[in-house]
């Protein structure tokens, strides 16, 4: 281990003083937008997904009873059964979730006997692996790099403290501790400790959760170790590859970048590998920063949010590009068609973002945080809570299919914990400020100065940009309330009583700061404009040159074949095509439309020519788009997000024809 690595390990840095997430429980979410999704997931997904996980065996196998054809499977080399523990730990902290805001007594027995069988295949030294423990248990942590099992420990520790949190009973958190006793005692710089660190992070900032429902610092001790560790030299996945007798350089992916272990994680200046992986080690460096005030993981945090954000992030919100690495290649490479934009890596990127909301209440992170959010998360689960997508596409010839289930199927109950906490994405809050995050409509209880207050948001978000907030609080109280400013608004407006305010005067880092002797029963006023704005890729994103987004307020939208009766790449976009924003009741549970003129393609005249010397003709066509995390909902056929400019020469075209 290199001397800046161990120094690092060994640093002692006061905390900082910094916002902390108001848990979803102290937040009432009766929002017209968000309700029906939460409704869903906890009357429909959630049953869905167990259901699921019974029929595939997976809660079997808790108990060792693992299906054949998969033990068969498992013994040849195909690894995806590796981490169910983690689809059942995803799920257990689902419901765990639900429980906390929405009684269930059916739920709660059926996550009581999971949570019993999890106990129960627990072994004496506190391991817990349903596969390494009655199939292969000779080849425990025998290949830290593909196989799971510190990420499988990392997502039932998230559990462990969600059910904790929710329901006060501990028997899972006594279970994870164990668990991560037992893990402590095997990695790590003490003398017989293994110098490993997991290829797939999660472990970290689960065990940064548990530190905050325990208080035990030996598992702040331990995220920091493996946060640290990973990349030094000698490379820990290079020793344990010849300990299994493979060549290190038959790794099937070729780099260490494929599980961002190819350099000290400080030194890290772009987004490699695989989206998700990246997504959850950045989320736990910045968890990290936050508890140590370490500023070198800050800045890696930092350089690494600019570098995706601006160069490898698609307009949706969707991270990762590539089907073969599931993840990044090289900046601007974003094809539409061939989009993996996994689900699990645009719920991942709302984890990072609202963690650097924490360190730097900036709406650079708010702002992505809801773009992934509405679009690139929301995207990947049906409207009926039980289909879905792993990857998501911006431009679809009709094939791309939710589905039931996925053989690898991360994704769904991801998005069922995602929806069910959202209200801790909300608000944070320290002992003087409040920051509002997003805007949902919600009535949150928290404590000020040590005072209790009461925050009530109405608005009709996203469909409509005007936000209403009223203060209830005892006693006249001096904080600050951040609002955030989003940067697709252009002409913000603030009042609070009734009186206009200059937010010039307020803004800092894209939210406006207000600071005052708040009163009961202030109501501050936000007017967000949502204009339909067209938005254009750079020139390097070969994909989308000569073509424009559509975007309101924080939606971005698509064109669907079911809308059109000409095929999609037909459809142009002039310079002077407008468009107009209508709200329908009736359609995919109610959307913001927009509707507008432009052009068509023609194909009259052509005859059996496959090839000519003139253009073809253009003429007025109603375009229709729909929000990007609605479609695929109707008759199946194409899609596309990104929509052709009418060229000049094709307008003057169009003048002489007609």
């Amino acid at each position: 281990m290199n001397s800046k690595n161990k120094n690092t390990s060994e640093r002692t840095i006061a905390k900082p003083t910094l916002s902390r997430t108001l848990r979803h429980t102290a937040v009432d979410i009766d929002d017209t937008f968000w309700s029906p999704w939460q409704r869903v997931n906890r009357e429909r997904t959630l049953y869905h997904i167990y259901e699921q996980c019974r029929q595939t065996g997976r809660i079997a196998a808790l108990g060792g009873d693992w299906p054949q054809e998969f033990i068969e499977r498992g013994t040849k080399g195909d690894i995806a059964h590796l981490f169910w523990d983690s689809d059942i730990a995803k799920w257990l902290e689902a419901a765990s979730y639900s429980l906390a805001t929405h009684l269930d007594p059916d739920l709660d027995a059926l996550v009581d006997q999971v949570i019993a069988q999890v106990e129960q295949a627990q072994k004496p030294d506190g391991y817990l692996n349903s596969w390494f423990t009655a199939v292969e248990p000779h080849k425990r942590w025998s290949n830290l790099r593909d196989w799971h099992e510190l990420y499988n420990a990392g997502h039932l520790i998230e559990a462990g403290v969600a059910h904790y949190e929710a329901t006060g009973k501990q028997t899972l958190l006594n279970v994870v501790r164990r668990f991560a006793d037992y893990i402590d005692s095997m990695f790590g710089t003490g003398p017989g400790k293994q110098r490993g660190y997991p290829g797939h992070p999660e472990i970290e900032l689960a065990l940064v959760r548990l530190y905050h429902a325990t208080d035990e610092v030996r598992y702040l001790n331990l995220a920091r170790y493996f946060v640290d560790e990973r990349g030094s030299e000698p490379h820990y996945f290079d020793k344990e590859a010849l300990a299994r007798g493979e060549d290190p350089a038959a790794f099937w992916a070729h780099t260490h970048k494929y599980n961002q272990s190819h350099s000290l994680v400080r030194d890290q200046n772009e987004a490699v590998g695989h989206a998700v992986r990246a997504a959850y080690l950045y989320s736990a460096m910045a968890d990290l920063a936050a508890e140590d005030g370490d500023e070198s993981l800050l800045a890696a945090c930092e350089r690494l949010w600019k570098q995706l954000t601006s160069k490898q992030m698609y307009v949706m919100g969707g991270i990762g590009s590539s089907r073969h690495n599931e993840g990044f290649t090289q900046a601007y490479d974003l094809p539409n068609d061939t989009a993996y934009a996994e689900t699990c890596a645009g719920i991942a990127l709302v984890f990072w973002a609202q963690r650097m909301l924490k360190l730097d209440c900036h709406r650079r992170y708010g702002d992505v945080m809801e773009l992934a959010l509405y679009n690139a998360a929301l995207s990947g689960i049906s409207m009926d809570g039980a289909h879905f997508f792993y990857v998501n596409p911006l431009t679809s010839d009709g094939s791309h299919r939710r589905e039931e289930w996925f053989g690898c199927p991360c994704c769904p109950p991801n998005l069922s914990r995602l929806i069910a906490s959202l209200g801790s994405y909300v608000y944070d809050y320290g002992d003087d400020k409040v920051s509002v995050h997003l805007y949902v409509q919600s009535q949150a209880q928290l404590d000020i100065g040590g005072r209790n207050m009461t925050i009530r948001q109405e608005t009709n978000y996203p469909w409509d940009g005007e936000v209403n907030i009223r203060i209830s609080i005892d006693e006249p109280t001096v904080f600050t309330l951040r609002l955030r400013l989003p940067s697709w608004c252009v002409k913000p407006e603030l009042s609070i009583n009734g009186e206009r305010v200059n937010l010039a005067e307020l803004e800092e880092g894209g939210y406006a700061s207000i600071n005052r002797s708040w009163q009961k029963d202030d109501i501050v006023s936000l007017e967000l404009p949502m204009p339909i704005e067209r938005l254009y890729a750079h020139p390097q994103v070969s994909a989308d040159v000569g073509s424009v987004a559509l975007r309101r307020g924080p939606i971005v939208y698509c064109l669907e074949q079911a809308d059109h009766d000409v095929p999609l790449h037909r459809i142009l976009l002039s310079a002077q095509s407008s468009f107009n924003a209508r709200y329908d009741p009736e359609l995919l549970g109610g959307v913001v439309l927009l509707e507008g003129q432009g052009m068509a393609l023609s194909d009259d005249g052509w005859n059996d020519m496959l090839y000519r010397k003139i253009p073809p003709t253009v003429k007025p066509f109603t375009i229709r788009a729909i929000p990007y995390y609605a479609w695929e909902h109707r008759t199946p056929g194409p899609m596309t997000v990104w929509i052709r400019e009418q060229p000049a020469t094709l307008e003057a075209t169009s003048v002489e024809s007609s």
